[in-house]
């Protein structure tokens, strides 16, 4: 975990003598925490990773949690009592004069912890975290390709599942049953099986709606891998097509494949969220798309940065998006075509397989 942690202290834009990452309770758990350690198994509330300029660092947890930490390349301290570790934290943050913290992810009762604990100034070191967990090494990479081809796999054999008569609820518990199967070990986020009216809300989840034959279904979903997440987004009709959703379908096919095209190390994130709406744009269906292109994605499922106009980024070698562009028309339906991609040192490699011809099903 060396390099990962070098990365960190090497982005800094104002130097610091440590680093400490502090999980509270979950869902408040900084996942920081587990890219310096590199663990897998384990939740590690109330567990903490102080590290060094020089790529070293230390884990502190709980007896409950000693024998997963071992699993780290990092030397682990094991308290039975947070008396024991609130000594720890005092005789281990002692003598520096500067520590960072992510704030982005550190609760103000875990800031306060930190505080007591030290005399030493404590700065805000997030953007240089984000910057840092956005570009994967080989390691990570591997975890989400092994994400990704779970989901790949389930979005193809999903159809088989859908027709007239099932229950949105009853999809989105038989896509993760499939995952499961398949070797995830979780959801990678809360899962969006929607239909007909449904689908032109992005951010729906599901409900006790029946698929209707001449439905639009869009299921938005991804597996959880080694702690490493994947994100794809289908769209299928049901029973028979009508002109404009095989129009609609057309178009943000087109709008994806243009910023496929687009991306390559050096292009700014705002320039291929902007490819996509054009084509859109361009259309009848001009204004239909209403959210950014993509996010990051990695240890979570929006990990810090994205292809949108109000994120400022400049895309690297190993940095890994959705590309998901979308058409959504009230109280008729909605298109959304998503796909993980990492960038190349030419371009980009689509990591999710799944078949996004248009189907009927």
């Amino acid at each position: 975990m060396e390099t990962r942690i070098k990365n960190i202290f090497n982005r800094l834009e104002e130097e610091v003598d440590a680093i400490f990452l502090f999980n509270s309770t979950k869902p408040h758990l900084d996942l920081t925490f587990f890219y310096v350690t590199g663990l897998i198994e384990g939740q590690f509330e109330g567990s903490g990773v102080l590290i060094s300029p020089n790529g070293t660092g230390e884990i502190v947890t709980t007896r409950l949690e000693e024998e997963s930490a071992k699993k780290s390349d990092l030397p682990v301290t094991a308290v039975k009592k947070k008396e024991e570790r609130e000594e720890w934290m005092e005789d281990n943050l002692a003598g520096f004069d500067r520590i960072g913290v992510n704030a982005t992810e550190l609760t103000y009762h875990a800031y306060n912890k930190i505080s007591d604990a030290t005399d030493a100034e404590i700065i805000d070191v997030s953007d240089a975290i984000i910057d840092a967990r956005n570009v994967k090494d080989d390691e990570e990479i591997e975890r989400l390709e092994k994400a990704c081809d779970i989901a790949s796999e389930v979005a193809e054999e999903i159809t088989d599942f859908i027709e007239e008569g099932v229950r949105e609820y009853e999809i989105a518990a038989e896509l993760s049953y499939m995952m499961r199967k398949k070797g995830a070990t979780g959801e990678a986020f809360e899962t969006i099986s929607s239909s007909g009216p449904n689908t032109a809300e992005p951010h729906y989840t599901c409900g006790e709606r029946k698929i209707e034959k001449g439905d639009f279904v869009l299921l938005d979903f991804g597996a959880l891998h080694d702690r490493y997440r994947s994100d794809i987004t289908r769209t299928y009709v049901v029973g028979e097509a009508t002109d404009k959703q095989r129009r609609m379908y057309q178009v943000v096919q087109e709008a994806q494949q243009a910023a496929l095209d687009k991306i390559g190390p050096g292009i700014k994130g705002e320039e291929v969220h902007n490819t996509a709406a054009e084509v859109i744009d361009d259309t009848e269906f001009e204004g239909r798309f209403t959210h950014g292109l993509g996010h990051s994605l990695g240890l979570s499922t929006h990990d810090g940065s994205g292809l949108s106009p109000s994120v400022d980024v400049t895309l690297e070698q190993g940095m890994v998006f959705t590309v998901e562009p979308g058409i959504y028309l009230p109280d008729e339906g909605g298109v959304r075509i998503e796909d993980d991609i990492v960038v190349t040192d030419d371009g980009c490699r689509v990591l999710t397989c799944a078949d996004k011809r248009f189907k009927v099903i």
